[in-house]
C-alpha cells in the first residue's frame, strides 16, 4: 500500500509512472580472506509470502506488513538476493567455484538461505487510507535485512556451520530513492558478513582432498 493520506502523511513510493529499482553486490572485502579451492552453490532463499515478491515491503505494526505503491524490485526479492550473494562472492577475487544450482556445478559445499527480514520500518503507524500522492513530514524509516545462512557439506548433506546475519540502517530522508539507499546499505553489510563469514568456514570444513593437496 503506500503513500499519503489527505491529512499529508507520507509514504513515499507513489506517482506516475512506476519506478523499478536494483540493489547492488557488494564489492569490498578484506585482503587477507583465505582464497578457497573448493566449490559451492548458492540456493535461491527461501522466505515468507509476504517477502517472496517483487513488491517493496514496509511495516508500521508487528502484526501487519504493506507495500509501497509503484515501486518494486525488478525481481522477485529472493532470486534478487541469491543474484546478489554470488556476485558479491566474485567480487570478494578468492573464489572461483561458485554458482547457482542450475548451473550442474560439481559442489563441496551448498548454501541454504532464508531471507526472513527485508522490509522498511517505520516508527510511528501510518494510517490505513492511504492515497496515491507523497509528501515529506514523517521520520524516515529503518531498513531491516535478515538472512539466516546454512552450510551444508556434500555429498553427506550435514550442516556444518549455520548463523544468522542482520542489519539496520536508517533512510537519510523519507524519499523512495533513499529508502532504497537504506535497502542497499543493510542488504550490503549482510552480504559482505556472509561472503567472509563463508569462506572461512569453507576453509574450515573443507574436503580431504584440498586437504592433502595443501600439505
Amino acid at each position: 500500500m503506500a503513500v499519503v493520506t489527505a491529512c499529508s502523511i507520507p509514504i513515499p513510493g507513489g506517482g506516475e509512472p512506476p519506478r523499478l529499482y536494483v540493489l547492488t553486490p557488494k564489492s569490498t572485502f578484506p585482503k587477507d580472506l583465505p582464497k578457497a579451492e573448493w566449490q559451492i552453490l548458492i540456493e535461491p532463499p527461501i522466505a515468507a509470502a509476504g517477502l517472496s515478491t517483487a513488491r517493496i515491503p514496509l511495516q508500521d505494526s508487528p502484526i501487519e506488513l504493506r507495500y509501497f505503491t509503484r515501486a518494486n524490485w525488478t525481481d522477485f526479492a529472493p532470486k534478487m538476493v541469491q543474484t546478489l550473494i554470488v556476485e558479491s562472492f566474485e567480487n570478494s577475487g578468492k573464489i572461483v567455484g561458485i554458482g547457482r544450482e542450475q548451473i550442474g556445478l560439481r559442489a563441496d559445499f551448498v548454501m541454504k538461505t532464508e531471507l526472513r527480514e527485508f522490509q522498511a520500518e517505520y516508527d510511528e503507524r501510518l494510517p490505513q487510507d492511504v492515497t496515491t500522492t507523497m509528501s515529506g513530514g514523517s521520520t524516515p524509516p529503518y531498513v531491516r535485512v535478515r538472512i539466516n545462512v546454512k552450510l551444508v557439506q556434500m555429498p553427506r548433506r550435514e550442516i556444518v556451520a549455520s548463523k544468522n546475519f542482520e542489519r539496520k540502517v536508517r533512510a537519510e530522508t523519507n524519499s523512495m530513492e533513499a529508502i532504497i539507499g537504506a535497502f542497499d546499505a543493510s542488504l550490503g553489510k549482510v552480504l559482505k558478513a556472509i561472503v567472509v563469514w563463508t569462506l572461512k568456514k569453507g576453509e574450515e570444513y573443507k574436503p580431504q582432498r584440498l586437504r592433502k593437496k595443501a600439505n
